[in-house]
């Protein structure tokens, strides 16, 4: 039994027999999308009433709370993927300061707008925006919608262009595979799971079962954790890098540039610290993981214009 579904079997469980029944009904499509999902609550609540193990007024609470639980298996539209990700750059803003430096941040928005655009999500609500966070950290964060944040200490581990460009390309993949709003949508069902447990053993209706068709209540947080505390998870940290080499070499920049920032990440990162070695997997992990699809290609070879321009946008840094 899944992670998800001991979860939803612990909340259902404090409903009683009754509630039990109706998930039971509903298990085998918890997976299988919305409709199917309220189907089978209403079956499940129509037969509990029949039974008289339910009266009518709670199956309808039941049914109610199940639909609402359903709605956060939809898709989010870019609007609220733009909402959702102007909170997290917020939230994050409190703990990091901005770095203001503008021609560093106006290099850091040629070179980022330029490897989104040839990404599989070129368009978002608002579009992408790049900034810098006046910290050592080591670190990068991908708010939903197109907010990407990198660190003066993350910044310090690129030698040139093609290594900038990898770091950036990364953090486009994450928006572009949508892990920020994966975090959300499983603390919202999480959210609901246990309204449902409380609500019934309440008064029907009330504040409680009205938070679950509000949007996000309460996911912000848990998204925040996610980027700073927590990280991705290693698969979708590889599938990011996937991302990257596909963007990449789209724009025209050599996979070594990936390699040569991890390589010098690696020298760079110590344990114990709060950044990309808490919260990823370790550099060489992700380089054999990229070699598995590059190969050992060999020392970054930058182009003279490139280094130019980045050697004096960094200055600052």
């Amino acid at each position: 039994m899944s992670m998800a579904t001991r979860r939803f079997a612990w909340a259902i469980g404090s409903l009683g027999a009754a509630a039990g029944f109706i998930f039971l009904v509903s298990l085998p499509f918890l997976l299988s999308g919305c409709e199917t999902l309220d189907t089978a609550a209403e079956i499940g609540a129509n037969v509990a009433v029949q039974t008289g193990t339910l009266k009518p007024a709670e199956a309808n609470l039941l049914k109610t709370s199940v639909t609402a639980m359903s709605r956060s298996f939809k898709e989010i539209t870019p609007e609220q993927e733009h909402y959702i990700g102007r909170a997290v750059g917020a939230t994050l803003l409190g703990q990091y300061r901005p770095y203001y430096e503008p021609r560093l941040t106006a290099y850091l928005n040629l070179v980022g707008q330029t490897l989104a655009q040839s990404s599989d999500l070129p368009e978002t609500y608002d579009g992408y925006h790049f900034m810098v966070l006046d910290t050592d950290e080591i670190n990068a964060f991908a708010a939903p919608g197109g907010l990407i944040f990198v660190s003066r200490g993350l910044l310090k581990c690129c030698r040139n262009e093609e290594s900038l460009a990898a770091v950036l390309a990364h953090e486009i993949g994450h928006v572009e595979l949508r892990h920020g709003l994966m975090a959300i949508q499983n603390a919202r069902l999480t959210e609901a799971l246990t309204t449902i447990g409380m609500e019934t053993a309440k008064t029907y209706g009330g504040e409680q079962l009205a938070s679950l068709t509000r949007n996000f209540e309460g996911s912000i947080s848990d998204i925040v954790k996610t980027l700073v505390v927590n990280g991705y998870s290693q698969g979708q940290e590889f599938e990011a890098d996937q991302a990257a080499l596909v963007i990449l070499g789209r724009v025209g920049y050599p996979p070594a540039g990936l390699l040569d920032m991890l390589g010098e990440m690696k020298s760079r990162l110590k344990p114990g610290r709060l950044d990309f070695a808490k919260t990823h997997p370790s550099p060489e992990a992700r380089m054999v993981e990229v070699q598995k699809q590059v190969g050992r290609p060999g020392p970054v070879r930058s182009h003279p214009a490139r280094q130019v321009r980045f050697d004096e946008a960094m200055k600052s840094v």
